[in-house]
């Protein structure tokens, strides 16, 4: 079953890796009590997502802050060293986003966005989508009808939502 508007986030263990050191971080526990943003893509470094998904939120992330959002969330289903690598090569933590690994798909299959490529090499990849959290609840849900494209799920998309 795919996520819907009012359900809440699930209580998920994500991995987030800085300066080397991995961390876990449940998400529902984060986004408890607090007006969150999450976006998912299918992966780190692929195409559109490095050029044009992760950048439209770090181009946006002050206006959410200016609107009562507390965190950005990057998620993708790679490891967590991965994100920690893309994040210092695209400035994504600088520019306010956190960026967490689904690294076993568990956060994606229990939100039921999970799509598999093989000829790409993508097995349960998230699908592309962002969402207004308020408490664990989601408010707001954006889901590309296909992964090639962001426009919904565009940081700007989101943030006009608001």
């Amino acid at each position: 079953m795919t996520v819907n508007v009012g359900d809440k986030l699930p209580n998920v263990e994500l991995l987030h890796s800085q300066n080397g050191e991995v961390t876990p971080v449940n998400i529902a526990e984060r986004a408890a009590g607090r007006r969150v943003v999450l976006f998912g893509l299918p992966g780190a470094y692929t195409s559109i997502c490095s050029s044009a998904h992760l950048p439209s939120f770090m181009r946006t992330a002050e206006a959410f802050r200016a609107k009562g959002i507390d965190e950005i969330f990057c998620v993708a289903v790679n490891d967590a060293r991965v994100m920690e690598h893309w994040d210092k090569s695209a400035g994504a933590s600088d520019a306010g986003i956190t960026m967490l690994a689904d690294w076993n798909s568990e956060l994606t299959k229990a939100l039921g966005l999970e799509f598999t490529v093989p000829a790409a090499g993508f097995k349960d990849r998230m699908t592309r989508c962002s969402m207004l959290i308020e408490d664990g609840e989601v408010k707001v849900l954006q889901l590309e009808e296909d992964n090639g494209t962001c426009n919904l799920t565009a940081g700007e998309t989101l943030l006009e939502m608001l």
